[in-house]
């Protein structure tokens, strides 16, 4: 399935809670298929956001994130990732849990595996 046609605009879409996230997490569609698997979103974390509760996360889908703005630490690698950054996570990979003193705001993109 594909993700609708769309020109340049001014994203308008609300800002909700992020499925699946800690407290202080919330994001923006910026386009989906209609099966919701393949997903463009800005994702903002406010600061303080801290995602300990949810202990390491895994996928069972591919995640790119590029950094926007701010910073987020990573507790299990004990490092600092900063604006311009970016990560690519094949289904499975162990990845955070997160902490966020100053806030950051993310470009993520989320697809099947296979189609």
């Amino acid at each position: 399935m594909s993700k609708p046609e769309l020109e340049f605009h001014h994203p308008a879409g609300p800002w909700l809670p992020a499925p699946g996230s800690a407290p202080g997490v919330v994001e923006r569609v910026l386009a989906q298929d209609a099966s919701g698997a393949r997903t463009t979103a800005l994702v903002k974390w406010e600061p303080g956001t801290d995602s300990s509760d949810l202990g390491v996360t895994r996928h069972d889908f591919w995640e790119e994130v590029y950094l926007v703005e701010g910073s987020m630490y990573d507790l299990t690698l004990e490092e600092n990732f900063t604006q311009g950054q970016y990560a690519c996570r094949p289904p499975g990979m162990p990845h955070g849990p997160w902490t966020s003193q100053e806030g950051v705001t993310m470009l993520v993109f989320t697809y099947p595996d296979h189609d």
